[in-house]
């Protein structure tokens, strides 16, 4: 699976001139963890590699 970084999701979702916080991408998928997820808290589909990024696990 890729990993996709912060700094890549930033420029592919909200473009290459957005000047927000980083930390937008975090509160993004947190809310995406809370619809697509059954428990948030332990999330099966949108997985953190903890330092590099974020990638999607297939279900």
């Amino acid at each position: 699976d890729k990993v996709f970084s912060r700094e890549q999701l930033l420029e592919e979702v909200w473009g290459y001139e957005y000047y927000g916080d980083i930390r937008t991408v975090d509160v993004t998928v947190r809310r995406l963890r809370e619809k697509l997820e059954d428990d948030p808290s332990d999330p099966h589909y949108i997985m953190t590699k903890r330092g590099i990024g974020y990638h999607f696990r297939r279900p």
